[in-house]
């Protein structure tokens, strides 16, 4: 009972306190009559409490998202089935659904009047600006009597998640000879055994398919040959995402950060497309998507990891020996300094193709201290590396564009000291 006088309304309250009122005075005035009225003024709120705490138990309600993965920028519609299982009818439900603000305003509807066994659909849509994962919910429900003298409120639905991924760019091109060797270019390896199935043969080694045996070259050269796989072998390409926070400027979509984040994010999905091994770290060599080793992981994967990817405190790009783990490496870094330009030159010599996108952050928000990328990039030009610096109003086809142009030249003059 004391739960159910808790919910009722002012309205309610003031036609409760005005019965008794009344009851008092017709007691001192002993007017029968004004205690009948008294009476029936009292049991009026009492009566419509009963029936709003009655209809909150016979209440059901079901969230169903449409496209509970979807892209930033994009949207997605959530369906709410509200129905009433109750004996009696409830007077009035408002309705209002827990969204946080990155994916919209909180949809309220107010349904007048919910028959008994009769479901109510209702839809609104999410309009998600930010990658993340998120939660929609939960859903609450406030419901009053018909004559608005009671209301309660109750949650209806629990939460829902929803996996906002990094917005993706379609991709053209690749470097020359990307994706065919771990420990050195593609060009180099077929020169040292491994390429096409009707172009090379080696020396047996122990381990190795009797079935590969080229017994024409073995009855010419007196020993065991075999050849090499029908299909080219494929390395694996490193991508590394630089998510330190000192070194990204702008805030929210607009950030330099979440540029970066929906670049490497293109990337992998491209070169997945295209046949090849990726494999997603960070700065501090944590692994957010595959292994090289792995080969039967999807683009939702990658997407997924870098949904719920956080920014880093640490300020500076400690490197601790080849990131790339001897596979090639494509790098997108924000601010660099000379320091970590010079480590990262000294980790990555004499190994294999190293690209690298380095931002110019100052671009996305102008800073107190400008710095320009230039020197770090010129730093890792003379160790070899293939760079191209990204600006805000430079699409991300063409930044790719560039980097596989000055990838195919590093590819080349790599292969130039074994014609």
């Amino acid at each position: 009972m004391r739960g159910a006088l808790a919910g009722l309304t002012t309205r309610g309250r003031c036609l409760l306190a005005a019965g008794l009122a009344a009851a008092l005075c017709s007691a001192i005035l002993n007017e029968r009559d004004l205690l009948r009225v008294a009476t029936f003024v009292v049991a009026l709120p009492l009566l419509g409490a009963a029936l709003a705490a009655t209809a909150r138990v016979g209440l059901s309600a079901r969230r169903t998202i449409v496209t509970p993965r979807v892209p930033a920028g994009e949207r997605t519609e959530v369906v709410l089935e509200i129905s009433a299982t109750g004996r009696i009818p409830s007077g009035g439900l408002l309705l209002e659904d827990g969204v946080p603000y990155t994916l919209g305003g909180r949809p309220r509807f107010v349904i007048e009047r919910l028959r008994r066994r009769t479901a109510v659909r209702l839809g609104y849509q999410l309009r998600p600006t930010v990658r993340g994962i998120h939660s929609v919910g939960p859903l609450r429900g406030r419901v009053t009597d018909p004559f608005g003298l009671a209301e309660f409120e109750r949650e209806l639905a629990a939460r829902s998640r929803v996996v906002v991924v990094p917005r993706t760019v379609r991709l053209t091109g690749l470097p020359g000879g990307s994706g065919q060797g771990t420990g050195d270019d593609g060009s180099i390896r077929l020169r040292s055994g491994q390429g096409e199935d009707d172009a090379v043969v080696r020396q047996y080694r122990q381990g190795d398919d009797l079935r590969r045996v080229h017994w024409r070259s073995t009855a010419r050269r007196d020993e065991l040959m075999v050849r090499v796989e029908e299909r080219p072998w494929r390395g694996g390409i490193t991508v590394l995402l630089d998510r330190r926070e000192q070194a990204h400027r702008g805030t929210g979509p607009a950030s330099s950060l979440e540029w970066a984040v929906s670049f490497c994010a293109s990337v992998c999905t491209h070169l997945h497309h295209r046949g090849h091994q990726v494999r997603l770290i960070t700065e501090d060599a944590q692994t957010i998507a595959g292994e090289h080793h792995d080969t039967g992981h999807s683009d939702n994967v990658v997407l997924d990891g870098l949904a719920a990817l956080q920014v880093s405190s640490r300020r500076d790009l400690a490197v601790a020996g080849d990131l790339g783990s001897g596979y090639e490496l494509i790098a997108v870094f924000g601010a660099l300094d000379a320091t970590s330009a010079a480590e990262l030159a000294r980790a990555r010599i004499r190994r294999p193709r190293s690209l690298a996108v380095l931002l110019d952050v100052d671009r996305w928000s102008t800073g107190e201290h400008p710095r320009d990328p230039a020197e770090a990039a010129g730093l890792l030009r003379d160790a070899g590396w293939g760079v191209v610096i990204a600006r805000p109003e430079e699409p991300m086809n063409t930044v790719w564009t560039d980097l596989c142009r000055i990838g195919s030249v590093r590819g080349r003059s790599l292969t130039g000291g074994f014609q």
